[in-house]
């Protein structure tokens, strides 16, 4: 099954306004699929380089602006793949987008921390960014409700790879299995010049056991036995190739609202069961609470995101632990969102809405999600 990716329609929109388009996302979750997908439905004349091909690498590599028309040649629309592979490719991106302003740029990468190295300042003011999630679950049923208690359930035990969706249940524990073992460190370890997998998997499975609770780096650090730092910097690139999402504490009243700690989710929960080797039927799980959470924030996220909606996001927690799952602060305005697995009373804590009294209160649960997650004030 083939599926449209929101994101397409966003890119299309932004096209040929004189900016490279530069679009991220984790390893296998359909950038080289979507970027080639542009290329076919556009009317313009297009060409695909692969960041991997030596050839590619050697031509676009400190090369003047002549010698890169004269490898690129006479297209209108160029996908460059993979392009954190090529060095000093910030420079290239600018003497393209310079002298040929004719020629719309698609570059991708599968970590932001190395491909944004290397174009920031060259590209201040050329360039807009585009995040590629996994399959969300919109995209997966599009708008089939027949299919969309079964399509959740199995986004919270496999999650939503491309590849996975097209699989049995089966195949998707040995993809996953394989996904985490062999692409999951590839990025960091290389910008890293790290040879410490075995501490990376021992941070995330305390991650992915701690899914839903606030994270302390100091229990981290006294558990792995590492220092903090360290924590915090595998935390850091961990978020930076797409692994995990970190989500802040909303802190305006210091006498009444805890600041310090953090939540941390996995961008996709295939990803997180693997690492904890739990594939388990939901009924068969005691994390189920979490998992929820963890879908709701994530596919909450991916709603605002392709519908170019940009809020700030926090949780929210107050020294009397009263508790908000997710925060959405935007333009002045507060929306709380609680997630609840079964149908269950929420209510609104009074110190929060003393706190911020202009707000919105949504609680979803496993039965009101389609209409209630995906809608926006």
């Amino acid at each position: 099954m083939i599926f449209h990716r929101m994101l397409q329609d966003n890119i299309e929109k932004h096209l040929y306004k004189g900016k490279v388009i530069i679009l991220y996302g984790a390893r296998q979750v359909g950038k080289t699929v979507l970027s080639k997908k542009i290329l076919e439905v556009s009317s313009k004349k297009g060409r695909y380089l692969n960041g991997d091909e030596p050839s590619v690498v050697a031509n676009l590599t400190n090369r003047s602006s002549m010698e890169l028309k004269n490898f690129i040649g006479d297209y209108e629309l160029v996908v460059i793949d993979e392009a954190q592979r090529i060095e000093n490719i910030g420079i290239t991106l600018k003497l393209l987008v310079e002298n040929y302003p004719e020629m719309q740029i698609i570059a991708t990468g599968s970590s932001s921390f190395d491909l944004a190295n290397k174009i920031s300042e060259p590209l201040t003011g050329r360039s807009r960014t585009f995040h590629l999630e996994p399959l969300s679950f919109v995209e997966i049923t599009q708008g089939d409700r027949l299919v969309t208690d079964q399509v959740m359930k199995r986004m919270l035990i496999f999650g939503s790879y491309p590849m996975i969706c097209n699989m049995s249940d089966s195949e998707a524990v040995d993809a996953l299995t394989d996904l985490s073992s062999n692409y999951l460190f590839k990025d960091i370890l290389k910008y890293e010049n790290l040879k410490k997998a075995p501490l990376l998997t021992k941070l995330l499975q305390a991650l992915a056991l701690q899914l839903g609770n606030e994270v302390s780096l100091s229990e981290l650090s006294n558990l792995l036995e590492v220092d903090i730092k360290t924590i915090e910097r595998y935390i850091f690139l961990l978020e930076q190739t797409f692994v995990i999402y970190r989500l802040p504490a909303l802190k305006r009243n210091p006498r009444n609202e805890v600041g310090k700690l953090r939540k941390i989710y996995f961008i996709d929960l295939g990803l997180r069961n693997s690492l904890i080797r739990n594939f388990n039927e939901l009924d068969l799980r005691n994390d189920v609470g979490a998992l929820w959470e963890n879908f709701c924030v994530t596919e909450r996220i991916k709603s605002n995101e392709y519908g170019e909606y940009k809020p700030n996001y926090f949780f929210w927690r107050s020294y009397s632990q009263k508790e908000i799952d997710l925060v959405e602060e935007y333009s002045g305005k507060v929306n709380a969102f609680e997630f609840k697995w079964k149908e269950k009373q929420a209510k609104l804590p009074n110190e929060f809405n003393a706190l911020y009294p202009e707000n919105t209160f949504t609680v979803i649960t496993n039965n009101n999600f389609v209409d209630t997650l995906f809608s926006r004030p």
